[in-house]
C-alpha cells in the first residue's frame, strides 16, 4: 500500500474515532503514529478536533516534532489555544534550531515569554541561535554535536559516545579537536569500529573538512550537502573552533522551502502559501505582475492593429496568432524554469552563459522546425482553396520557428543576466519572458506574412 493511501486511512480513521469520542483508541493509534505522519492528519481536521487530538498526546517531544512539522497557518491557531506552560514544556524538549525556526512565526510578545519561561540553559541556547542572522548556518545549526580530542583512542571515544553523547541528536559524524577546540579532523562511526582499539583518532580521521561559517548562508550549506552527500556539515567561528552543525533534515526543509519560494515567485505571486494570504494581500501581490502582462498584451494589441490591412486582406492570418504565441510561450516558460532551477541549485555558472543559452537555442531551433513544418501542413491543408495558401503555411511554419527560437533564447538568456546583475532572476523572469515572447512572436509572425504574401 502506498504511504499516500495510508495516510488517508489514518486521516478517516482519527475522524471517525474522533465523533464517536474514542479516547483509548485515538491514544493508541497516536502512540504508534509518527507525528510527521499526525502533522498531514491535522490539515482535514476542524480547529476543536485539532486541539482535542493534540490534548491526547502525552509524550512532549512528539508533539515538539508534531509542532515542528505543522504548516505555519495551523500552528499559530493551535498555539493560540494553549497555555503558556504546555508550550514551554514542549519547547524545552525540543531541538534548539527546531524551536528558533517556530519562535520565528509568533509575535515578538508571545516568543520573548516563552524564553523567558524556559529553563536558562534551554533559553539561552536558543537566544545564542537566535543572534545569528535568519538566513545563515549559524540560525540553523545544532549545538549538539560530538567533539573529541585528538589523541584519544579508538576504544576511548566509543566509550564517551555511550556515557557523555548519548543524547546527541544526530551522531552521524565525530569532530575532532585540538585543545583550543579548534576543527582538525572529522570520523564517521565506520571507521571508529574497524581500527585498532588503542588507536588515536588523529592517525585515521579525515583532515579534508568542509566546513562552513556561521555567517554562511544556508542555501549554500544545503548546496554544500547536496553536493558532497553529506548527513552533516560541521559550523565553524572565525577561529575554526566548532560551535554546530547543521544536519541533513534540516537541509531538506531548506531545499524544499526554497524550491517552493521560487516556483511562487516565479508565477508572480509573493513569497507566501496561498492559504496563509488574505484576500487583500493575494491581490495586492498578483497586482503588479499582471500589470506587466497587460502592458505586453496592450504591445501586441498594437501591433496587430498596425497589420489592419494585412488582416483584412487576409483574415485567416488570425487563425494561427494563437498557436504561434502560445508555443513561443510555452518553451520560453521552459527554458527559464530549468536555468532558474539550476542556478538555484548551483548546477548553472554566469560563466556558462553562452554555453547554456546556445544549448537552449539550439534546442529552441530544432523544436521550432518540427511544430513550425507541422503547424505549415496543417494551414496548408485547411485553406488549400485559398489564394496564397503555400504562401501562408510558409509564414506560419517560419513564425512558429522564429517565435520559439527566440523564447529559448530569451528564456534562458534574462536570467542568467540577472543573475550577473544580483537580481533574483525567480522574481523577474516569468513576467519578462512572457511578455517580451508574445510581443516578438506576434511581430514576427505578421512581418514574415506581409513580406511573403506581398500585402
Amino acid at each position: 500500500m502506498m504511504q499516500k493511501d495510508k495516510n488517508v486511512i489514518l486521516a478517516d480513521s482519527i475522524k471517525r474515532l474522533l465523533r464517536r469520542g474514542a479516547t483509548k483508541s485515538l491514544q493508541k493509534i497516536i502512540k504508534k503514529t509518527h507525528a510527521a505522519d499526525l502533522s498531514l492528519v491535522f490539515r482535514e481536521l476542524s480547529k476543536n478536533n485539532r486541539l482535542k487530538m493534540f490534548n491526547l498526546m502525552t509524550d512532549p517531544e512528539q508533539k515538539g516534532v508534531l509542532l515542528s512539522e505543522l504548516e505555519e497557518s495551523i500552528f499559530l491557531e493551535l498555539i493560540a489555544q494553549l497555555d503558556l506552560k504546555v508550550i514551554v514544556e514542549i519547547f524545552e524538549n525540543m531541538a534548539a534550531d527546531d524551536v528558533v525556526e517556530l519562535l520565528g512565526y509568533l509575535e515578538e510578545e508571545l516568543a520573548d515569554a516563552i524564553l523567558e519561561k524556559m529553563k536558562n540553559e534551554d533559553s539561552l541556547e536558543v537566544e545564542h541561535l537566535m543572534s545569528y542572522g535568519e538566513d545563515t548556518a549559524g540560525s540553523i545549526m545544532v549545538p549538539d554535536f560530538i567533539a573529541i580530542k585528538e589523541n584519544m583512542g579508538a576504544s576511548d571515544v566509543i566509550s564517551a559516545l555511550q556515557n557523555d553523547y548519548a543524547d546527541v541528536e544526530m551522531p552521524f559524524y565525530i569532530y575532532v579537536v585540538d585543545e583550543y577546540g579548534k576543527l582538525v579532523g572529522v570520523c564517521s562511526l565506520r571507521q571508529l569500529v574497524v581500527v585498532h582499539p588503542q588507536k588515536p583518532l588523529k592517525e585515521f580521521m579525515a583532515t579534508d573538512i568542509v566546513s562552513v561559517n556561521t555567517y554562511t548562508d544556508r542555501e549554500d550549506v544545503a548546496e554544500i550537502v547536496a553536493r558532497y552527500d553529506y548527513l552533516a556539515v560541521p559550523v565553524v567561528d572565525d577561529d575554526n573552533r566548532l560551535v554546530g552543525i547543521v544536519t541533513v533534515d534540516d537541509v531538506i526543509d531548506i531545499i524544499s522551502e526554497e524550491a517552493t519560494v521560487d516556483i511562487l515567485k516565479m508565477a508572480g505571486v509573493g513569497e507566501d502559501y496561498i492559504e496563509t494570504q488574505t484576500i487583500f494581500r493575494g491581490t495586492r501581490i498578483r497586482l503588479p505582475w499582471l500589470f506587466t502582462s497587460f502592458l505586453g498584451g496592450l504591445a501586441a494589441f498594437f501591433i496587430i492593429g498596425g497589420f489592419e490591412a494585412s488582416l483584412e486582406k487576409y483574415a485567416y492570418l488570425a487563425a494561427f496568432i494563437p498557436v504561434i504565441m502560445g508555443m513561443g510561450g510555452n518553451i520560453g516558460t521552459q527554458s527559464s524554469t530549468i536555468v532558474v532551477r539550476g542556478i538555484a541549485t548551483g548546477r548553472i555558472n554566469t560563466r556558462d552563459l553562452w554555453s547554456v543559452v546556445s544549448k537552449e537555442l539550439a534546442i529552441g531551433i530544432i523544436l521550432g522546425l518540427v511544430y513550425g513544418l507541422f503547424i505549415g501542413v496543417v494551414a496548408k491543408i485547411r485553406f488549400f482553396s485559398e489564394p496564397l495558401s503555400l504562401q501562408l503555411s510558409i509564414s506560419v511554419c517560419l513564425a512558429v520557428i522564429s517565435s520559439m527560437s527566440v523564447a529559448a533564447l530569451v528564456g534562458s538568456l534574462v536570467p542568467m543576466l540577472f543573475e550577473k546583475v544580483n537580481i533574483d532572476p525567480a522574481v523577474a523572469t516569468g513576467p519578462f519572458v512572457t511578455t517580451s515572447v508574445d510581443i516578438v512572436s506576434v511581430y514576427c509572425y505578421f512581418m514574415i506574412a506581409t513580406l511573403l504574401l506581398g500585402i
